[in-house]
């Protein structure tokens, strides 16, 4: 073997760049299989191998057969110190490269990704920023030295850093819907940044606060220029939801429509009713839209939906081609496909939807539990 080198820490942010620059990588995962099997990191020239932290406490034996002495290893835990302890017995038994993830899976649940989307047409610019470890997108419109933040996240710091970094000042924050996989940070940024607060109200009959109505007719400025969010209402997944159209070139579906599959109606316990709702947003309200609109979701379900640059984006005549949820013949079989066999509701998605009409107020430690684990709200498990 190689000599042994010194033990390494690896960021969230430098796993998220590996990922999105194809590198490769060996991960071993010291979680119990069944967290594993339900949410673990992905990537296009990842090997991620499981081998749980308990069968690993008399020696790394059991790894030896699975790991190669000239590939980096990155071992991973919840919370980071199973994945340390499991690192430096690889250390101790001679492999060089070995890291461990700063913060376990924790760390790579909240980190957010800043990606450029395409310039506007008055000026500025539409960035994504993507939560690759749960799959959420959130966006930035920056335009005129103000900008307007959509679907924010609860680490709310980073978009406060990434706008005063572009010379911008947040003005607005939107919520296309009541969101059930996350805590929004909408309303938290809005107040640190004195913004403007935008929810739709049909999704809003509960929440316990202030906010400005998300609907038709109700435009978005951001700037001194004519860059503007036009919303449209576009209901199925939620009652409320609300998709937006950025500069007459980009659509913001929020949870209604997807890169590989369409939102789920399921999670206030209405499939049956929000059916028809969300047929008719998918195959009537977006149908009369400009067809080369980039659509730009809310959410992911898998790596492979990240294009060369890192961003999550389609143009809407090409979803209609491919989209499985889109390709669906007739009415009753959508229907169906719908409501029935649906992947598993998101983690505490009762209590994250209470939390985000202000009815509750979660620690910071309870929303981290809260949230962990893969978003599931698409009707596909892609």
């Amino acid at each position: 073997m190689k000599a042994a080198s010194a033990l390494h820490p690896m960021t969230a942010k430098e796993l998220a760049k590996i990922i999105i620059n194809h590198e490769n990588l060996t991960i071993l995962d010291v979680r119990n299989t069944n967290d594993f099997d339900d949410w673990k990191i992905e990537g296009a020239n990842i090997e991620i191998i499981n081998i749980p932290y308990f069968d690993l406490l008399e020696g790394v034996e059991p790894v030896r057969k699975h790991l190669q002495d000239d590939k980096k290893v990155l071992v991973v835990c919840a919370k980071e110190g199973s994945s340390l302890f499991v690192a430096e017995q690889l250390i101790k038994a001679g492999y060089p490269d070995v890291f461990y993830l700063e913060g376990g899976m924790k760390s790579w649940s909240e980190h957010l990704e800043p990606v450029k989307i395409g310039d506007l047409t008055d000026g500025g610019a539409i960035y994504q920023f993507v939560r690759i470890g749960k799959g959420c997108l959130s966006y930035m419109v920056i335009s005129g030295g103000e900008a307007a933040v959509v679907d924010t996240p609860r680490m709310t710091d980073v978009f406060e850093t990434f706008a005063k970094a572009h010379g911008a000042r947040i003005t607005h924050t939107i919520d296309t819907h009541l969101h059930a996989d996350h805590i929004s940070g909408g309303k938290k940024l809005a107040e640190k940044s004195k913004a403007s607060y935008w929810i739709p109200p049909k999704d809003a009959e509960e929440i316990s606060f202030e906010y400005e109505k998300l609907e038709d007719g109700n435009d978005i400025t951001v700037g001194n220029t004519t860059i503007r969010m036009t919303p449209i209402y576009s209901p199925g997944h939620t009652i409320g939801s609300t998709s937006l159209i950025v500069d007459d070139q980009f659509l913001l579906t929020g949870d209604i429509l997807f890169i590989a599959s369409i939102g789920r109606p399921d999670l206030a316990g209405k499939a049956e009713d929000w059916a028809g709702d969300l047929r008719h947003t998918l195959f009537s309200r977006y149908k009369e839209l400009k067809q080369d609109l980039t659509v730009l979701p809310a959410h992911f379900g898998k790596i492979t939906e990240l294009d060369m640059d890192g961003k999550v984006s389609a143009r809407l005549a090409e979803l209609y081609e491919k989209n499985p949820g889109l390709t669906v013949a007739g009415e009753i079989e959508f229907r169906r496909s719908v409501t029935e066999k649906l992947p598993p509701q998101p983690h505490a998605y009762l209590e994250i939807r209470q939390a985000n009409r202000g009815k509750i107020q979660p620690s910071e430690e309870e929303q981290r539990e809260m949230e962990i684990g893969p978003n599931r709200c698409a009707v596909h498990d892609n």
